[in-house]
């Protein structure tokens, strides 16, 4: 069925409203994020340059994203209040349209809303992401990890790695020991005073000082050397895991990292896990926030726009707010990622079921 006019009035509406609301929020975000972070920018010599484009200019799309689901609450309440003051809304079911029909346009829009966050979310963002973390790593504060204790992960089947102390400014491990197995038995055990990652290739790494215990039944041959050029399928971007990298890294980057990370038995991947679902989950609430708000704010009432935008910044506020407790849930506890992130989504369904039914039909 085409759009009629009536349809198109409400996209540009709903999309004005939530352009508008984007841009009036961040501007107030931006002027407070400066204020507070000034003084560090000018102690570290930050040119004005770097602060607007590589801070800024990604700082902006960061926060517009993450905060997605405040603007859809507040661009759908704001302007379908309106409409239901003007008694616009009332005209429209005079005219014989059902609440069903006037939710179509509202969909379209939550459509668009949806597809461009997740876009924005899961590929260009990333790449924003990585310049505006390295000014704040060089003029803010530093993020970057450099050094890990006790790595272990698995470099390929049946093969387990073991560095003591990695150090990121040399790129060497100290005390590494690399075992292999076939089945349960160990066959070989090396050992080595230390393991430098050799940046010219990929997973080439030069092994110094070593001892190779191989054991064939009751028999056991050693060797040893000086130095050996190896591959492993282990790059220091493995375990030196900074603050927030899992915004720095696409979806399909996310994805082959979590089943890369499984495969080789790293554990601490959960915010990875949450990151990867929360960006689908987050698009999809666009279509239940929109319901909500369409359903709460159609109806005339006698506090008016004001009421309604209380109610639903209350709502929209307990949405992140609930998102958060439970992403914290799936990094503290033992919830499955997956569950934790899209809990809230489930709950809010509900409560928007609830609604549509006492909407004015």
């Amino acid at each position: 069925m085409p759009l009629k006019l009536l349809d198109w009035y409400i996209i540009k509406k709903f999309l004005g409203t939530y352009v508008f609301a984007i841009v009036l929020i961040l501007s107030i975000a931006v002027v407070f994020d400066f204020n507070e972070k000034q003084d560090r920018f000018m102690s570290h010599n930050a040119p004005w340059s770097a602060i607007i484009f590589d801070y800024y200019l990604n700082f902006i799309p960061y926060f517009a994203n993450l905060f997605s689901p405040l603007f859809v609450f507040i661009a759908v309440i704001f302007f379908t209040s309106k409409l239901a003051e003007n008694s616009e809304i009332i005209a429209m079911f005079s005219t014989g349209m059902s609440f069903k029909r006037m939710l179509r346009p509202y969909m379209i829009s939550a459509a668009i809303i949806a597809v461009v966050t997740f876009c924005l979310g899961a590929y260009v963002i990333p790449k924003g992401s990585v310049t505006r973390i390295n000014f704040e790593d060089k003029y803010y504060k530093p993020r970057k990890v450099n050094t890990a204790h006790n790595i272990q992960l698995e470099v390929d089947s049946g093969v387990i790695a073991y560095i003591d102390r990695f150090e990121n400014y040399s790129n060497t491990g100290y005390r590494f020991s690399l075992d292999k197995f076939k089945g349960k038995q160990l066959v070989s055990h090396l050992t080595a005073r230390s393991i430098t990652y050799d940046t010219t290739g990929v997973h080439k790494w030069i092994i110094k000082d070593y001892m190779i215990r191989e054991m064939e039944g009751m028999k056991e041959n050693i060797t040893t050397g000086a130095r050996m050029d190896t591959t492993l399928f282990m790059e220091p971007s493995d375990f030196l895991i900074m603050k927030n990298q899992q915004e720095i890294l696409s979806s399909p980057q996310l994805s082959e990292y979590i089943d890369r990370q499984r495969q080789r038995g790293f554990a601490n991947i959960q915010e990875f896990e949450i990151e990867y679902h929360k960006r689908i989950a987050t698009s999809f609430a666009a279509f239940i926030l929109t319901l909500i708000g369409v359903s709460l704010s159609s109806r005339k009432t006698k506090g008016g726009m004001g009421l309604h935008l209380g109610i639903g910044l209350a709502l929209s506020f307990s949405y992140i707010l609930f998102q958060t407790i439970a992403a914290t849930f799936a990094v503290n506890g033992n919830m499955p990622p997956v569950i934790a992130v899209w809990i809230p989504n489930i709950l809010y369904s509900f409560i928007a079921f609830y609604l549509y039914q006492k909407a004015p039909k």
